[in-house]
């Protein structure tokens, strides 16, 4: 079995790689019959000497390899006819913007195997970047916090070599006493839990959080079950949300009254209510200054998103009356952090995680038979036609929708 490794040539380009240099040797140890080629790259976060160093072949030589390996989507011109391809396809919700994408991997005989759906017998994924767009997610947060309130400047996290130096830079901050909330306990929310522990802010319960004062920073980490309530008024609990989210309504204005910087690092279910919306925001008591979020789902739960930004431009500002995007740093604006691709500026560390997880639970199926299904439940197409878990997007292929 020979796996490529491709260059990534989405714009701008991503530093990340599936397999990072010492997960290449891992693999390659404990599969005799597995051989990696790497395509040349000099954006990668790796270099292709540090492939070379550890006896892996770097060449132009993705054509021979059975199963090509890469992040973010691959151009329609770089594709490969006839290949097994791993990347974040970005067409699993139907996004208009790949629909082309789609549309060739079928036309090109490609069977895709989508990062995003590549999950357990219980539906639970197994490869995600998402703790590390927590990890940038928090600090990025904490870092708008310190522009837009002309209290203190971190450096951008992409000039910083990992996780590490990230909380160095944030012990040497001091905040005032403000509150800080986190939504969502997965992958993301836990990672921006990392950063605010790793800068010695005071975790206080729901309870304080919202009645109690500190002469200290703090920070609260809340979930679904907390910032939403049944319309019924009977008692709900997490399980009961996310099985009937249209029963519930959002409970979330509490926190909003008392909270400074926001932190969203929630998942986002179908016909679940909104956190918050552009009425809740124009209110009088909503306190929020800085919104970190992490989930970015534009013109969604979190309503000061109304779009995605950039590593290189990372804060807009929003206006709560006009409901329009403005200079965050005027007086009335809330300044709003929403970059779409927060783990790129994390590349070493995110790729090792990724790669770890990659090759714990993908690498083995292939020499297994596939025993787990990890393979079957993550391939999208095959034989030019949408496979079975998939058909739901054949309208969407077919422009009917």
């Amino acid at each position: 079995m020979k796996f490529g490794i491709i260059r990534e040539c989405k714009n701008p380009p991503d530093k990340r790689v599936v397999l990072p240099p010492a997960l290449c040797q891992t693999v390659i140890e404990k599969y005799p019959k597995a051989q990696i080629i790497v395509k040349p790259s000099s954006v990668r976060a790796f270099a292709d000497q540090e492939y070379r160093d550890i006896g892996v072949e770097v060449a132009n030589k993705m054509a021979e390899c059975d199963v090509l390996l890469g992040v973010k989507e691959v151009p329609i011109k770089d594709l490969i006819p006839n290949k097994k391809y791993f990347f974040f396809s970005h067409t699993i919700k139907k996004q208009p913007y790949n629909r082309d994408l789609l549309r060739a991997i079928l036309e090109k005989n490609i069977e895709l195997y989508d990062h995003e759906v590549i999950t357990s017998l219980k539906g639970i994924r197994l490869v995600a970047f998402g703790r590390y767009a927590g990890i940038v997610g928090a600090y990025n947060g904490v870092r708008a916090y310190g522009l837009k309130s002309g209290r203190f400047e971190l450096p951008k996290a992409e000039t910083l070599k990992d996780q590490q130096a990230l909380i160095a830079e944030l012990q040497k901050i001091k905040l005032p006493n403000i509150k800080v909330l986190l939504t969502g306990k997965g992958r993301v929310g836990s990672g921006a839990k990392e950063m605010l522990d790793g800068m010695n802010l005071k975790k206080v319960t729901v309870d304080e959080f919202l009645h109690q004062t500190f002469d200290e920073p703090v920070y609260c980490q809340i979930d679904a079950s907390e910032y939403n309530k049944r319309k019924d008024g009977v008692r709900g609990n997490k399980a009961d949300f996310f099985a009937n989210p249209e029963e519930y309504r959002s409970d979330f204005f509490r926190f909003a009254k008392v909270t400074d910087l926001y932190i969203a690092g929630h998942f986002y279910g179908d016909g679940a209510p909104y956190l918050y919306t552009r009425e809740d925001v124009k209110h009088l008591e909503f306190n929020i200054k800085v919104v970190a979020d992490i989930s970015c789902d534009i013109d969604g739960p979190v309503a000061t998103t109304i779009r995605a930004s950039t590593i290189a431009k990372p804060i807009y500002g929003y206006h709560p009356q006009k409901e329009k995007e403005v200079d965050y740093l005027k007086p009335e604006a809330i300044a709003v952090m929403a970059v779409d691709n927060l783990p790129a500026e994390l590349p070493r560390d995110a790729s090792n995680g990724f790669g770890e997880a990659f090759s714990k639970h993908v690498i083995p199926a292939f020499f297994n038979g596939d025993k787990d299904g990890i393979l079957k439940r993550s391939q999208m197409t095959k034989n030019g036609k949408l496979t079975k878990n998939y058909k739901y997007l054949q309208d969407y292929v077919d422009g009917k929708e």
